[in-house]
């Protein structure tokens, strides 16, 4: 398999499409290898994404903000799980990579819902089992890595002599460089939003709503077998300036200018992508704001290759007072790029508010998401593009391909 593929989402036995064993195996080896550079005897991971990559298990959105799982990665080990009682039955059947001991029912109280302090004693407990077993295994003199935590938890550790660090950093590192499957699956994930911007274009006429908008992205992301869909921003006339990241029941007129963003994930693999619209026509003044943030977009996308800093391609984007905002703070997140991958902001993060003290070297196997925003002069509309990455050896290659060179114009009159 090329590494630019976006090969059918079923498995054949006529064509190589994604490794899932050579997936798991990449990220896992990522994760100790990042954890064996650090100071810490063990990384202790409450993100849902960290635990996804070390675990490889998934068991939906619901509970991802909710604090109850964990997983506990020991120098030298495999992973142990904490998770939801059903959720450990179902895996120890179904999974078959990882052993039956080393997933375990946790449950610490459902962000604070059981108390802390109570007589359950969740927090001490589980605190309790971890220590025992960097005991076990010899690493209970060093830190223990943290990514996000509760704080009555963190209380615990330290309560129960252990000391914390932070883990979130080396996860991210870990991240940052997609083996050919996270970039399969990335491709494939951006394949099904380009066939909803062809749904979203057919539908797009005067009294359609935005909410109805979002009603069709979702059904055609979940028919295409999309595990996730995070969010959908459609925003349209008025509202696209300043930008509100939201939407809302508002009817779509004849002339206005609508811009969406579609994030979902595939596998877990994210997508964050804009598409900009005029609706039956555009004025010269929509048009000239396309062609703007079009030209950052393209002029931000040539400066991206392997070796080149992230403030190099920071300083190509427009600054913040070029487009009506008093400091790069207060525009940030118009004009930049993020890291795609499990996480919707992964590394690098590439903008003028944060690159030029800290720039990163950009690397193959970086896959991120470009963004570009221009309000037009008329006071209302405005221009949204973004375009998805992959750097590679020679440079980049764009996953993101429903059209967008010029401004697209759905159900022209």
């Amino acid at each position: 398999m090329r590494p630019l593929d976006a090969p059918g989402h079923s498995g054949v036995d006529y064509e190589n499409r994604v490794d899932f064993d050579r997936l798991r195996d990449y990220r896992l080896s990522r994760a100790k290898a990042a954890l064996d550079a650090s100071e810490c005897g063990a990384f202790l991971l409450f993100d849902f994404y960290n635990i996804r990559y070390t675990t490889q298990t998934w068991i939906g959105g619901a509970l991802g903000d909710k604090m109850i799982r964990y997983a506990l990665l020991v120098r030298g080990q495999d992973p142990i799980l904490w998770d939801f009682g059903s959720a450990v039955k179902h895996h120890k059947l179904y999974s078959g990579f990882v052993p039956d001991d080393s997933y375990r029912p946790g449950f610490l109280g459902f962000r604070g819902a059981v108390a802390p302090e109570g007589g359950a004693g969740l927090m001490r407990d589980a605190v309790s089992e971890i220590k025992s077993i960097l005991t076990s295994h010899g690493v209970a003199g060093m830190p223990v890595g943290l990514d996000i935590v509760e704080p009555p938890f963190l209380f615990e550790l330290e309560r129960q002599g252990i000391r914390v660090a932070d883990a979130q950093q080396a996860m991210l590192d870990a991240r940052v460089i997609k083996n050919i499957d996270e970039i399969t699956l990335l491709n494939q994930a951006a394949a099904m939003v380009d066939g909803v911007y062809q749904d979203i274009v057919d539908a797009l006429k005067p009294g359609v709503r935005e909410n109805e908008i979002v009603a069709l992205a979702n059904k055609r992301l979940y028919e295409s077998g999309s595990d996730q869909v995070e969010a959908i921003n459609a925003i349209s006339g008025e509202r696209c300036n300043p930008h509100p990241h939201n939407f809302t029941d508002r009817i779509i007129r004849p002339g206005d200018q609508a811009f969406f963003d579609i994030i979902h994930s595939y596998n877990g693999y994210r997508t964050c992508y804009y598409r900009t619209f005029g609706v039956g026509w555009a004025t010269p003044s929509q048009h000239d704001a396309y062609k703007r943030a079009r030209e950052w977009m393209d002029t931000a996308l040539d400066a991206i290759a392997p070796g080149v800093g992230s403030d190099q391609v920071a300083r190509t984007l427009p600054k913040a007072q070029d487009f009506g905002f008093d400091n790069e703070l207060a525009a940030f997140g118009l004009q930049f790029a993020h890291g795609l991958g499990l996480g919707l902001h992964e590394r690098p993060i590439i903008s003028r508010l944060n690159s030029m003290k800290d720039p990163v070297e950009i690397r193959p196997g970086m896959v991120f998401a470009m963004e570009t925003y221009c309000p037009a002069d008329d006071g209302s509309s405005a221009a949204r593009i973004e375009e998805e990455v992959v750097v590679t050896e020679y440079g980049i290659e764009i996953l993101t391909k429903f059209p967008a060179q010029d401004l697209f114009i759905a159900n022209p009159y």
